[in-house]
């Protein structure tokens, strides 16, 4: 398992991360103490992998609201802590509890992330879908439904122009 700090890079990487609005929205993040929570809940094998060998503290990731009318980037946050067990994965009361984990070598992980910045403008799925420069990034694409994407980092400055936040955030 990663250890804080153990993921060095010369620059952040970017990521996007999607979220039920009516089960924990941009809003709840800002709300949260610190404007701090921690990512459980993942049940996906790739999503894991992502958690557990390449996102590091430093990253930047564009929060987005799936499931919702519309759906779209709501704001940026940091992740603060790298990956480490989710302990829902171990409690029989748990939505996701996961017997088949072993408290020695767990199956999920979960990191924390900091809300940054609101975008001042909301940027839906369909303004993404309709920009050119975004062809290609992952969130626009059919059947994608990965709830933990990497960005580019074209991407990630194309985003942000779009909904108005630029200059340090831009990196």
């Amino acid at each position: 398992m990663a250890k804080t700090g153990s993921k060095k890079r010369a620059r952040p990487r970017h990521w996007l991360v999607k979220s039920e609005p009516g089960a924990f929205s941009w809003q709840d993040l800002c709300d949260s103490p610190e404007r701090t929570t921690c990512w459980d809940g993942i049940r996906n094998y790739q999503a894991r992998n992502f958690i557990r060998d390449e996102i590091a503290a430093g990253d930047l990731m564009l929060f987005y609201h799936s499931v919702a009318k519309p759906t779209g980037v709501a704001g940026v946050a940091e992740v603060v802590r790298e990956a480490y067990p989710d302990p829902t994965q171990f409690d029989p009361a748990a939505k996701y509890h996961d017997p088949g984990s072993d408290p020695d070598d767990p199956r999920w992980l979960m990191f924390d992330l900091r809300a940054v910045e609101e975008l001042p403008s909301f940027v839906t799925l369909q303004d993404l879908k309709a920009n050119p420069k975004l062809g290609e990034m992952l969130v626009v694409q059919r059947g994608q439904r990965l709830s933990i994407q990497p960005v580019k980092a074209a991407e990630w400055r194309e985003v942000l122009r779009m909904g108005g936040l630029q200059g340090s955030m831009a990196r």
